[in-house]
């Protein structure tokens, strides 16, 4: 059964090479797409590491006009004071322009012993940062006060961080950086999806905010109670301003700048849903295309069949079949190809989220190659030998 419909296909392998070739790209296409949902179901399904949800941003320009650097530092805790003492804010802290949720990006390089590591997210964050956005302590302490003098700088390093530099060996004291440069890590935290839901966490090290650094942060996270509502808000804009009189100030609230995060990884993925749909349609109607041109030219073959005894459903089979079989070849040569990803870490994503992609690309472009040959398949059934013969 098998080397006859491997036989018919070979006879008629240059048209079928076209119909590989579609199959083929539309597979590649398929598993494109499904590897991107597939690590957003799995970045969305891990936990944010950080509350977000009255957590408000003040955002200003650093004109303050002072320039002796202990003048400044007091300005700015004088101000960071008077705003924890309302009674509606919880905590308040400084920050880097690379806040949780924000389109900036710190990126910066890390050394430890041998091991150089690129891609690690820097943030310069004051001792109350941790409280501010609740975040796990997994080992140690966030550092404080007691971190200002010595001859390294205390830092904070998350999770993937810990895990990618000492696997399970010991973190807490160890140091990063050169000689010129040396971090000590007095923690570690959980990991922070900073970008959004759908985005992995990635590395990152948090530094201490000291004196040289305050002039140039213009960031200020606020935590405030369930019950505050717009009209805190107004009042918090008017106290800052009034303070800050030659800046420019701006509130802003995690939970809109998360929804807007959200909306950069999720609008490219639904536009290119959309061109994937268009494809998909095209190739369906080329596969029902091609099979029922095949049924026409074939008529005399499936009428000569049917008048020798064949019944209607293995006429009907034996074109499903080869369907089947065409689509098996194409996905032979995608696999070999999408199985190169997780063997070589490709945009480095966990081997699981291109297998995973293998296997529903593949089970996809089944259930599309049967649904286009079934109908086909039973309009061949159905051909009369006496009309089939009668028209050749």
């Amino acid at each position: 059964m098998f080397k006859h419909l491997f036989k018919l296909i070979w006879n008629k392998r240059k048209q079928n090479f076209l119909l590989i070739t579609e199959i083929l790209v539309s597979f590649m296409v398929i598993f494109a797409i499904f590897s991107l949902i597939v690590n957003y179901y799995q970045n969305y399904k891990k936990p944010m590491g950080f509350e977000y949800d009255k957590v408000w941003v003040i955002n200003y320009n650093n004109n303050t006009g002072i320039s002796n650097i202990d003048s400044l530092n007091l300005f700015f805790e004088t101000l960071r004071k008077n705003i924890v003492a309302a009674p509606q804010v919880e905590e308040a802290s400084y920050s880097s322009a690379n806040i949780p949720l924000s389109a900036n990006t710190t990126s910066n390089s890390i050394d430890y012993k041998n091991h150089h590591l690129n891609g690690v997210n820097g943030y310069t964050v004051g001792d109350t940062y941790a409280k501010v956005l609740n975040m796990e302590i997994l080992e140690g302490r966030w550092f404080g006060s007691e971190d200002a003098v010595g001859k390294t700088h205390a830092v904070v390093i998350n999770n993937s961080l810990r895990t990618e530099l000492f696997g399970k060996g010991k973190a807490i004291g160890e140091l990063l950086g050169d000689k010129d440069d040396r971090m000590r890590i007095v923690g570690v935290v959980g990991d922070v999806k900073a970008k959004g839901d759908y985005q992995a966490p990635g590395y990152a090290i948090y530094n201490r905010l000291d004196t040289g650094a305050v002039r140039w942060v213009s960031k200020l996270l606020v935590k405030v109670s369930p019950t505050a509502d717009a009209a805190f808000e107004s009042q918090l804009y008017k106290s800052t301003a009034n303070f800050m009189k030659n800046s420019n100030i701006e509130i802003e609230r995690l939970t809109d700048k998360r929804k807007s995060a959200n909306s950069l990884t999720l609008v490219p993925m639904i536009i290119l849903l959309v061109v994937a749909s268009f494809l998909i349609i095209n190739v369906a109607l080329g596969l029902f295309g091609v099979l029922w041109y095949n049924i026409n030219k074939r008529k005399g073959e499936i009428g000569l069949r049917r008048a020798i005894g064949a019944s209607g459903n293995s006429v009907s089979s034996q074109l499903v079949t080869e369907s089947m079989i065409l689509a098996t070849l194409a996905l032979i040569i995608g696999t070999f190809f999408a199985i190169q990803f997780p063997l070589l870490n490709v945009f480095n994503l966990a081997a699981s989220v291109y297998i995973i992609a293998i296997i529903l690309s593949v089970v996809f472009i089944y259930v599309l190659v049967l649904a286009c040959s079934l109908y086909p398949g039973k309009q061949a059934a159905a051909i009369l030998p006496a009309v089939a013969l009668h028209e050749e």
